[in-house]
């Protein structure tokens, strides 16, 4: 493989860059009209405009992309994350076209981008699952009988959802029409498909997933877990590896469960398999991501593997260079997603220029990011502007250095979550380990922040006055 072709922006198509560059192999890069002097595409040897801004016109152009990669002698096609990355179709025509497709099989991906089908492939393989339906329902009156017997709260959820789209909690039966319309309709607006299932609703669950690894030689192993546990309307804000919740024996049997679902499947390269954790630390199989996460880097930190590196040697055809044996948890790492967003105004998106932009660098400290000073942060993708990491011996010390790196970082010219991070790694139930995915709900207000940002601008006035008064008590004695 010589030469790849990154069907994505932004960060991660500059981090698979880095990659392929040091496996000494050439990149092109894709973008659209609006990322233009993006540093993804300055970064590759060669770039081609796809398309306008809209990524209905650019980045989601599949045959147009292939067509690019074709004219351009490519090798290898590598999806990221989002946009085309599960999408069995892309995948299935870029093989077609005889480039590899830097990912999964075609089954693996439209088995796991249904969560009933996925149900029904790891039925045979001793996955525990959340109590519940395996099936689409539409009738009211069964999902009525299902939910008395297996007691509420319940949980529907559209089987080809994702981002907490067409899911609903059900307190009672008297809520349950209502409900189920609503997310019935919610998931055919959101991915043109109807179907639903119930599922008994885990009252306070953390979100732990599991890294997987599998060749085309039968070997495959699991990277330990990722907690994933601070979100905000269902989508991951803060990750950390590994869990502080998880004991050796859970660890174990997780991971195991985690390469059972990825053989169920007949799984090819890195995935991942997300569970969901009980307070009596019960798992329960949610579902498989058919790509390399957002959250990858901090598995990268614990374990030395580069996960990208490895997903192109496996469509390579190279087997793994390590066993389960050889691969162990060496300190912690954790990773903030930092948005253009407002956290004082219910996380609404700030558009607008970077007028400072300015990342923080040290030894404990990784960026990945795909903006620089000057550019505009454009309203038609994720507003995602980078991935802020950190690592260190101890879970302490990896969040005082994420605590010193958010403090660091210069970002001007619009609203983003550093401050609400700062506001999470300064939490005791954080600190503690004693959260989870109600954190928001439970601990976070718009005013606590601004109560915060209140005092830290007093404490600074304080300083300057003090400072001040200082050099005036010099200039009298002089």
């Amino acid at each position: 493989m010589k030469k790849i072709l990154v069907a994505n922006r932004g960060e991660i198509a500059l981090r698979v860059m880095r990659t392929a560059k040091k496996m000494g192999i050439k990149t092109v890069a894709i973008f659209s009209e609006a990322d233009r002097h993006a540093p993804h595409v300055q970064f590759a040897d060669e770039a081609v405009c796809i398309g306008p801004a809209p990524s209905n016109q650019s980045y989601l152009l599949g045959d147009k992309i292939i067509e690019v990669a074709k004219s351009l002698s490519v090798d290898g096609i590598h999806p990221g994350y989002g946009f085309l990355s599960e999408n069995a179709a892309f995948g299935e025509a870029v093989a077609k076209s005889g480039i590899t497709f830097i990912g999964p099989k075609t089954k693996a991906i439209e088995v796991m981008g249904s969560k009933l089908a996925a149900k029904e492939a790891v039925k045979a393989y001793d996955i525990p699952m959340v109590p519940g339906i395996d099936e689409a329902v539409t009738d009211v009156a069964y999902a009525s009988k299902i939910a008395d017997e297996i007691g509420y709260p319940i949980l529907i959820k559209a089987s080809a959802g994702g981002g907490g789209k067409g899911m609903r909690v059900v307190e009672k039966a008297t809520d349950i029409k209502e409900q189920m319309q609503r997310a019935i309709s919610e998931a055919e607006s959101a991915f043109g498909d109807g179907s639903v299932f119930i599922e008994k609703y885990v009252g306070s669950p953390r979100h732990i997933e599991i890294q997987v690894l599998a060749d085309r030689h039968g070997n495959v192993v699991h990277l330990f877990e990722r907690e994933c546990s601070v979100q905000r309307r269902h989508q991951k804000v803060i990750e950390e590896a590994p869990s502080s919740v998880l004991t050796p024996e859970i660890r174990k049997n997780m991971g195991e469960a985690a390469v059972r679902v990825a053989k169920a499947c007949d799984y090819l390269g890195a995935g991942t398999v997300e569970f969901l954790l009980d307070e009596n630390k019960n798992f329960y199989f949610l579902e498989m991501n058919t790509r390399l996460q957002v959250e990858h880097p901090v598995t990268e930190l614990i374990t030395g593997i580069d996960l990208v590196e490895e997903q192109i040697k496996i469509a390579r055809g190279e087997a793994l260079s390590f066993t389960q044996d050889d691969l162990e948890i060496k300190g912690h790492a954790l990773e903030l997603r930092v948005y253009a967003e407002d956290p004082l105004d219910g996380f609404t998106p700030s558009i607008g220029v970077l007028e400072t932009y300015q990342p923080p660098v040290g030894k404990n400290i990784r960026v990945d990011d795909g903006f620089k000073e000057g550019m505009e942060v454009p309203i038609y993708y994720d507003p995602m502007i980078s991935k802020l990491i950190t690592y260190g011996k101890t879970r302490e010390e990896a969040i005082e250095f994420m605590k010193q790196a958010i403090d660091n970082y210069k970002i001007k010219g619009i609203e983003t979550t550093l401050s609400f991070g700062k506001f999470v790694c300064e939490h005791e139930a954080f600190t503690s380990g004693n959260f989870d995915t109600h954190f928001v709900k439970k601990y976070y207000a718009p005013e606590l922040l601004e109560a915060t940002y209140k005092t830290e601008a007093e404490i600074a006035a304080r300083i300057a006055l003090q400072q001040y008064l200082k050099e005036q008590r010099i200039l009298k004695t002089c």
